[in-house]
């Protein structure tokens, strides 16, 4: 079933509740232990659209379209389709650099940082793969930044997922990019288990967190 993330106990965000957001349920990530993923559906007028691929759409897929039939699954990264497509019909986007990587069905892709409606934003945020793309939802409350794995918790502090395959370069570049944008709520792709789903900041915790990270990339680290 879906969670109804303003009032879950066991999936609270570290702040006040969040209108419209629904998350399906946890399942692992299966190269680190201890680590979940979930998807997201955002209810608007506009046309509801599911943030992420995660096996828990499949098991809440008659809950999603009892909320209306999604507009849309859009893909932070091309390491989502490792869990293949959903039952579920929503077309299926994702950046057009990260395209060629995905093992799975695409409806279509999208290159630039451009608004769906007045609410939505899609901001490529190319590091941790080439197509990565946040997407910030402004739903009349708070804004919520969906950064997938570019960002994440781990033990209270903020990291990056630098792998093999990613550009450090890249990655600093659009984290100097997030800084300049307002947020008030994260909501990753994967937290640990047990953690919350996302975390209230206020733009000054982001900028401090953010040039922390920023630091430790430029050092060398990859976190």
């Amino acid at each position: 079933m879906l969670d109804d993330l303003y009032c879950a106990k066991e999936s609270e965000v570290r702040g006040p509740s969040i209108r419209g957001l629904y998350g399906t349920p946890t399942a692992p990530l299966p190269f680190l232990s201890g680590v979940v993923v979930r998807a997201f559906v955002l209810e608007r007028p506009q046309g509801n659209v599911i943030v992420y691929n995660a096996p828990g759409i499949c098991e809440a897929a008659t809950e999603i379209a009892a909320l209306g039939r999604p507009n849309m699954l859009l893909l932070n990264h091309h390491h989502e389709a490792m869990y293949g497509k959903p039952d579920l019909e929503a077309p299926i986007w994702i950046h057009e650099r990260d395209r060629p990587m995905a093992d799975m069905p695409i409806s279509d892709t999208f290159s630039e940082r451009h608004m769906i409606d007045d609410d939505l934003e899609l901001i490529p945020t190319p590091g941790h793969t080439p197509g990565t793309t946040m997407f910030l939802w402004d739903n009349g409350d708070k804004r919520v930044l969906f950064p997938g794995d570019s960002l994440w918790v781990q033990g209270g502090e903020w990291k990056a997922v630098l792998l093999g395959a990613s550009d450090r370069s890249a990655y600093l570049d659009s984290l100097a990019l997030l800084r300049e944008i307002e947020f008030d709520i994260l909501v990753p792709w994967g937290v640990e288990g047990g953690a919350p789903y996302g975390y209230e900041v206020s733009r000054e915790e982001a900028t401090r967190n953010l040039e922390k990270i920023m630091a430790r990339l430029r050092r060398g680290e990859n976190a």
